[in-house]
């Protein structure tokens, strides 16, 4: 029985020995392989790319000067069958960093050899130089243990004498210098173009203003024509332009015109209808009503002026009926109030004072009811001033009688009395 192993592009299978004491070696790169149990061997060896970082300590150089160099390379095994066999012999069963290790110390081995035959300022100014020459040397050596160098360059170059820094201060103060005199030398040149430049600038701007001038000139010339040109068309135009414009605000308020007269005749005509129409709505709605009511009225007054007339005089015959009665009826009783007038004149006549006497007499009741009527409506007489006070009033009430009665009949009271035997004015 067996086994199948697969092996990626990164590693190299190698399956060793076989059935029958066979000797053969088989290589599988990105593949897979048979492998019998107990009687075959299979074995991995990497592929990848290994990342080296030689440095060679105090190497003195051709000068003598001691220098550190640091560098990194970049190496891997080989795929050619012939140099992948031998890199198998060499590397397959060890450790990647027994590989590292094998290829390093030959690679600083050659570094230290190379650096005692160069100068500080071969190897610090060309680098480059410097690891192409490193990498020439030690290709040769490690391809024999099937090992490609992929890349190699020197990292740092650094010393402890201060020997580089003397080279870089001396190499800095020639360069310094050199750059002065370069600026100084490029400020006089600088100065002396910028003169002639400036020289030529002017004579360049002078002949430019001038062409500028002159072209101006002739351009303000032919402007002017231009302008002049066009401004007479341009009058011609406006007045084109007015007339037309004239001839058309004629034509426009002709139109105008006419078209007023139109509704002004349409307005007439409708005023004329409106005026036809409202005449006989006023005849219709004014005119007829008032004509009717009128006649309705002249009929009413006639009749009211016959009835007025008829009451007027049915009521004056019934007036002068009354009337008539009346006067009869007073006419009799005047001469009754006359005879019975004369009557009491002549007893008065006769009985002189007594019957004016009796008259008096006669009137005192009445006088005396015209006199207590208000007296009739009062509940209570209060009388201030005591028992004189009364009497006073009395008295009072008592003197006003004679022109009382002297008011309302016209006999002197007081006269009568004193001609009344016993009595007292």
């Amino acid at each position: 029985m067996g086994n199948c192993h697969t092996v990626g592009p990164n590693e190299a299978l190698v399956v060793s020995g076989g059935c029958c004491g066979a000797t053969t070696k088989k290589t599988v790169i990105g593949g897979w392989a048979w492998a019998w149990c107990l009687v075959t061997d299979v074995q991995r060896l990497s592929l990848e790319v290994m990342t080296l970082n030689p440095v060679c300590e105090n190497v003195e150089t051709s000068e003598g000067v001691p220098l550190t160099v640091t560098g990194v390379a970049q190496v891997k095994v080989m795929t050619e069958p012939e140099l992948l066999a031998t890199a198998c012999e060499q590397f397959l069963g060890q450790s990647e960093n027994h590989v590292e290790s094998v290829i390093l110390q030959t690679m600083e081995g050659h570094l230290r050899a190379i650096l005692g035959t160069l100068t500080v300022e071969a190897i610090y100014q060309d680098r480059d130089q410097f690891a192409t020459l490193v990498r020439e040397v030690a290709s040769p050596d490690v391809g024999r243990m099937g090992i490609e160098i992929l890349s190699f360059t020197i990292k740092d170059v650094y010393d402890r004498v201060d020997y580089l820094d003397s080279l870089g201060k001396a190499q800095t103060a020639v360069v310094k210098r050199d750059a002065d005199i370069g600026v100084a030398e490029a400020n006089r040149d600088a100065g002396i173009k910028e003169s002639e430049y400036n020289r030529q600038m002017m004579d360049e701007k002078f002949d430019a203003e001038t062409k500028i001038a002159d072209s101006q000139r002739l351009y303000e010339l032919q402007k002017a024509g231009f302008e002049k040109e066009v401004n007479a068309r341009k009058a011609e135009a406006e007045l084109a332009y007015e007339l037309q414009a004239a001839k058309v605000k004629q034509k426009i308020r002709n139109e105008e015109i006419e078209i007023e007269v139109v509704e002004r005749r349409k307005l007439i005509d409708i005023e004329e209808r409106e005026i036809s129409r409202k005449e006989k709505e006023l005849i219709a709605t004014v005119k007829r009503p008032a004509e009717a009511e009128s006649f309705k009225v002249e009929t009413l007054a006639d009749g009211k002026r016959t009835q007025t007339i008829l009451n007027a005089a049915a009521d004056a015959e019934k007036i002068r009926a009354i009337g008539t009665a009346e006067a009869t009826a007073i006419e009799a009783i005047g001469k009754a109030e006359a005879e019975r007038m004369r009557m009491k004149a002549a007893a008065y006549k006769q009985y002189g004072d007594a019957a004016m006497m009796s008259l008096v007499l006669e009137a005192m009741p009445k006088i005396a009811a015209e006199i207590s009527a208000p007296l009739a409506k009062t509940d209570e007489i209060v009388l201030l001033g005591g028992e004189s006070r009364t009497t006073d009033e009395i008295t009072k009430l008592v003197g006003q009688l004679p022109p009382a009665v002297q008011a309302l009949t016209g006999v002197d009271l007081s006269q009568v009395l004193k001609k009344v035997p016993g009595a007292k004015a």
